[in-house]
């Protein structure tokens, strides 16, 4: 199936020059500083660094979740800050899926109604089709009909990876997925994580601290500081580890 949303390799976001500064004056505070990076269909990139070296702020400004000082944030071409409010909702709802921390899974709604929410908004047919493979996959046959309730923390995760690409999205971001999971529930939905770029052809940005998490990933950038200072393909939870413990070292020795 790779290749479904495009054609595998293109770059479908990126961050160019990408800026931001919280405050001004004598209490400004620099969260990204310059920051240049390109994200291709078909990859998994996670995105690590030490507390306040611009993860979070990096990923929220590429989902068009904050608004970059300076530079620009692009998805499939387009310019973030060339759009308006009802022009920039359209294009999160259609062209990026989302997977935060936190479910973010409306209560009153089934997981089935969860799942379809992106389209519901966007007055589209669901591709029946499509949705029950993304259901299979991701293991809720049997969930379709409870409220997030009634679901474990995994559950209620892969409820959102469904909704995150049943838009079949130019890419996911993923904010800290497992943090809330067990090992086992977190190893699962980084295997779907997985799944979404390298079967769907999808390119997948997920921030976390965990190399174990990093693992999954084809490549990992690391950021400290507001900036991009190393890039690692084929990661390994130990190698991911050994680049973290060096953070600690550069830190104490500044």
């Amino acid at each position: 199936m790779a290749g479904e949303t495009g054609t595998p390799g293109a770059v479908v976001a990126e961050a160019v020059g990408l800026g931001k500064v919280h405050g001004s004056g004598s209490a400004a505070v620099v969260a990204l500083d310059g920051v240049s990076a390109r994200f291709r269909r078909g990859e998994f990139t996670a995105v690590m660094g030490p507390s306040g070296s611009g993860k979070s702020t990096l990923l929220h400004c590429l989902a068009g979740l904050d608004t970059p000082s300076s530079g620009s944030a692009r998805v499939g071409g387009v310019d973030l800050g060339s759009l308006d409010d009802d022009g920039l909702t359209a294009l999160r709802r259609e062209r990026i899926g989302f997977v935060f921390q936190s479910f973010n899974l409306l209560p009153t709604l089934t997981a089935a109604e969860n799942i379809l929410l992106p389209l519901s908004l966007g007055r589209k047919r669901p591709d029946r089709a499509w949705v029950d493979r993304v259901v299979e996959v991701m293991g809720l046959g049997d969930r379709l009909d409870h409220r997030p309730a009634e679901l474990s923390g995994g559950q209620q995760q892969r409820v959102a990876c469904a909704r995150a690409v049943v838009t079949r999205p130019d890419i996911v971001v993923a904010d800290e997925p497992t943090g809330n999971l067990d090992s086992r529930s977190g190893a699962r939905v980084l295997a779907l994580l997985a799944e979404c770029s390298r079967q769907w052809g999808q390119a997948v940005l997920m921030v976390t601290h965990d190399p174990a998490a990093a693992a999954y990933a084809d490549r990992v950038l690391f950021l400290a500081d507001g900036r991009v200072v190393d890039e690692m393909p084929y990661p390994t939870a130990d190698s991911v580890l050994d680049r973290m413990r060096r953070f600690d070292d550069e830190q104490v020795r500044g």
